[in-house]
């Protein structure tokens, strides 16, 4: 048996798309009944995620401290469980017990260093070169990802597990119950939305811009869910300086589960992803999965969304958004067919499929097979 560890303490913060990424692989691996699998967080409770059966067990982090974590209870927990495999998200402990491998999802901050602030570039560079050479299986979720890793890092052999969408998302619904669901909860109907947490390349600012200025505010709302990350300043100043009537248009959500999400997205007119660099960009996916008429920016990773090939923008253009909204908005909005494209180029077994080959190649390279 091959003992593996799965570090998830990013879902004890918010939704997001590392924890999107931890769930759909791993709901697909843990079939594998010849591996053991540990999940380790701090107060999330993980078993409503991935069940209970014989090869899944779950542990638990005394402390929420980050340093605590990397330092004392993962090569404890390591060293306990006689673990083989430990899979991290972008930084992994100093202390080596077992074999390490690491996601690491983009290094957007080395490409796009205007949108973060220095000590993030500054720390995240180390860290995260530092974990990736440190690693012996290096992954990320896009081909456009996996380039920059290795021009930045000097890294090859990277493994590509491309982020999907849950099944969930794909399921029949009854348009008008949703929405009426919806209302009746959140007070929102009638809306543009979009999905991301606040960092100023996520873009909210163009599409407030255009929202505004094209006057949507007139006939649509515009509500965007996501937990707050980097301050995103030209969005603040812009807002602060509308009319109250249009303020009143505008909706910010935090900290929503799972099952709110998916009925936000199905109840939205129109799914936006302004987004102006990605490593991979998940949202739009989801959309279109609910059969949401959706636009999404064009630019790094998610030039690769060919399935809504029609409905690409650059995101540095108001006017380009402008018209893929009109466009979209004037279609029958049957998606059907752009959900069945998706559905067939990005779903977790492929990605689960990817990692088992990525183990198992290092396995036999390296004649490292578990003696327990």
């Amino acid at each position: 048996m091959v003992n593996i560890l799965i570090d998830c303490h990013v879902f004890d913060q918010s939704l997001q798309g590392t924890t999107t990424y931890i769930k759909g692989i791993y709901l697909e691996l843990i079939k594998d009944k010849k591996k053991n699998f540990y999940f380790v967080s701090h107060h999330y409770p993980l078993e409503k995620l991935f069940g209970t059966q014989e090869n899944v067990h779950y542990l638990k982090y005394k402390s929420k401290n980050k340093f605590y974590r990397l330092l004392i209870e993962l090569p404890s927990l390591i060293r306990k469980h006689k673990i083989d495999f430990a899979h991290f998200q972008y930084v992994v402990p100093p202390i080596k017990k077992c074999k390490y491998i690491v996601s690491l999802h983009d290094v957007l901050f080395l490409d796009y260093p205007q949108y973060f602030p220095f000590l993030y570039k500054l720390s995240k560079k180390f860290l995260y070169k530092w974990s990736a050479k440190n690693s012996d299986i290096v992954l990320t979720v896009s081909e456009f990802s996996k380039q920059r890793i290795q021009y930045h890092f000097d890294i090859e052999n990277i493994y590509i597990t491309p982020n999907a969408v849950e099944e969930t998302f794909f399921q029949p619904y009854n348009k008008n119950e949703i929405q009426n669901q919806v209302f009746k909860k959140f007070g929102i109907e009638n809306y543009f939305l979009f999905v991301s947490r606040w960092e100023p390349r996520k873009n909210h600012h163009l599409l407030l811009k255009v929202f505004v200025e094209k006057e949507y505010f007139k006939k649509y709302s515009l509500v965007f869910v996501g937990d707050e990350a980097i301050e995103n300043i030209e969005y603040n100043n812009y807002f602060n300086s509308l009319a109250i009537e249009i303020k009143n248009k505008i909706f910010k959500l935090k900290k929503i589960d799972f099952d709110d999400l998916i009925n936000i997205n199905r109840a939205a007119v129109l799914s936006v992803y302004p987004s102006i660099a990605e490593g991979f960009g998940i949202p739009p996916l989801e959309s279109v999965a609910c059969e949401v008429p959706t636009v999404c920016s064009n630019s790094t990773a998610m030039a690769d969304f060919d399935f809504i090939s029609d409905c690409l923008f650059n995101p540095l253009s108001t006017e380009d958004l402008n018209d893929k909204i009109k466009f979209v908005l004037s279609l029958s909005n049957d998606l059907s067919a752009k959900k069945e494209k998706l559905s067939k180029k990005y779903n977790w077994n492929f990605s689960a499929q990817q990692l088992n080959r990525a183990i198992q190649e290092f396995r036999e390279k390296n004649n490292y097979f578990s003696k327990k």
